[in-house]
């Protein structure tokens, strides 16, 4: 389903007794991260503060704040929206007239996802005769913080050359009442956009929106392949088109439904110091100097609510759409990859740390070829570990997982290293945004890998057996 709103987002939350609301008042610096980084890690509820300290609009955390909720907000059960992605993904282009027929509702599907442009938006009801940031309950989240930081912006901006648009979601520290950082790290397609205006000498229009339907938000996360709108995306999981308003000050189009739009300009050649900040990694990414948002108007609902979040040391709600993102983007990666059976990226793992790939192994050195594959696709390029074991291992049992690399390698056989790319927030690594990597090949070895004895089997009872010791137990009354 696709949802009207943040609001009406939240109605849904409040009838499945997953809202609170809090009517005392609650500091956005510090205190309000203290209660909502308990309630994620307990499965708790989202929290609605009705009152944020020296603010004039509510603040809600914890949209996403478990799996459940995770799919409420994306209108469907995750594995009903893998499978349209992979009906999509098995489509092919039809040779016959009769095939072009039958493929034809699978274009008006389509067409219902492309964004829509109104003349009149929800997210325009109020105009602020003054921009000032500091109406906005904008969280200073963890002590060593620089300030406060926008933590779920749905940020706007186009390519100069191919005038393609783009969504991405950018932290931005406010530095006053109309500026803030631009936290484009440059593996980012804003920043390479921005990158495109310096080369050009010329001043960049960007648009911040924050709110509206959550999906809008997850999509504009999304690792899509380059030059996919987010936009067709969101409107492809809402099973509705994302309708698009202009801004008032520059020519890009925002979420019509957003609770708060800000619209400004960066220039080329400004950067300022922006950070620490408390990160995904559950460590502060250190300051540096970044580009320079400058506002120039602000306008938002009249029934406007500020969507926020933490992130720190997990599990964190941004730990549970990466899992969404795990989930809907498996039947991309296996259309590069029909090896691979399945994927875990663990929460723990915070994405690029770590990943679990289950293959079909059908050659010697199999596992390694995936491995390589892997970091060479996409924001899976920057993943540091990538552990391979066979099909029947089940990669989201880390119990199974542990026990299969402990038995199934040799360290100094089955360990690969390499040098590429990783995660700008990647601390560890030799250099900034880039260091070293390792596969672990924890499948079973093959003569044709060097290994001249027999593999030992399973120790498995047979189903007989298995059977009458249900029964027997149920007999007892020991349960089956």
């Amino acid at each position: 389903m696709a949802f009207a709103g943040l609001a009406d987002y939240l109605r849904q939350l409040e009838a499945r007794g997953e809202l609170v609301r809090v009517s005392r008042e609650l500091d956005p610096s510090l205190e309000i991260t203290a209660i909502a980084d308990r309630l994620v890690k307990r499965g708790g509820p989202a929290l609605l503060v009705e009152r944020p300290k020296g603010a004039a609009f509510p603040l809600v955390i914890g949209l996403y704040g478990t799996l459940a909720r995770t799919e409420c907000a994306l209108g469907a059960p995750l594995a009903e929206l893998t499978e349209r992605i992979r009906s999509w993904v098995k489509l092919e282009p039809p040779t016959t007239l009769a095939g072009k027929l039958m493929q034809l509702p699978k274009l008006a599907e389509a067409a219902g996802w492309l964004p829509k442009t109104v003349t009149s938006a929800p997210c325009q009801q109020v105009r602020m005769p003054a921009p000032d940031l500091g109406a906005l309950p904008v969280m200073t989240c963890w002590p060593e913080d620089g300030g406060p930081f926008f933590t779920l912006p749905m940020v706007f901006t186009r390519d100069p050359e191919t005038g393609r648009r783009n969504c991405g979601m950018y932290r931005m520290q406010v530095f006053d009442a109309r500026t803030t950082g631009m936290h484009w790290q440059m593996h980012k397609t804003g920043a390479r956009h921005y990158a495109a205006h310096e080369r050009l000498g010329t001043r960049m229009p960007v648009s911040v929106a924050v709110g509206g339907d959550p999906a809008i938000t997850y999509a504009s996360t999304a690792p899509l392949p380059d030059g996919v709108d987010e936009m067709i995306f969101a409107g492809f999981l809402r099973r509705k088109p994302v309708e698009m308003v202009k801004c008032l000050t520059n020519d890009l189009e925002v979420p019509a439904d957003a609770d708060f739009v800000i619209e400004g300009y960066v220039d080329p050649g400004e950067r300022r110091r922006e950070g620490p900040f408390g990160d995904h990694t559950g460590y502060y990414s250190l300051a540096d100097d970044y580009p320079v948002f400058h506002v120039t108007a602000m306008t938002h609902r009249t029934d406007a609510i500020y969507p926020s979040t933490i992130v720190g040391r997990p599990p964190m709600e941004d730990g549970y759409l990466g899992k969404a993102t795990e989930r809907l983007f498996l039947p991309l990666v296996q259309m590069m990859l029909p090896e691979i059976v399945d994927l875990n990226l663990p929460i723990a793992g915070v994405f690029h740390n770590l990943a679990i790939v289950a293959i079909k192994k059908q050659f010697p050195g199999h596992a390694r070829k995936v491995m390589h594959a892997i970091w060479g696709l996409g924001q899976l390029s920057n993943t540091k570990v990538v552990i391979v074991v066979d099909e029947e291992v089940n990669v989201q049992d880390l119990d199974e997982v542990i026990w299969r690399v402990g038995n199934h390698i040799d360290p100094e056989r089955d360990t690969q290293f390499t040098l590429g790319p990783v995660d700008v927030l990647d601390h560890a690594s030799r250099l900034p945004a880039y260091g070293s990597k390792m596969g672990i090949d924890a499948t079973k070895k093959w003569p044709g890998e060097g290994f001249a004895r027999e593999w030992p089997g399973e120790m498995r009872l047979t189903p007989a057996v298995t059977a009458r010791a249900d029964a027997l137990m149920q007999e007892l009354g020991l349960g089956g």
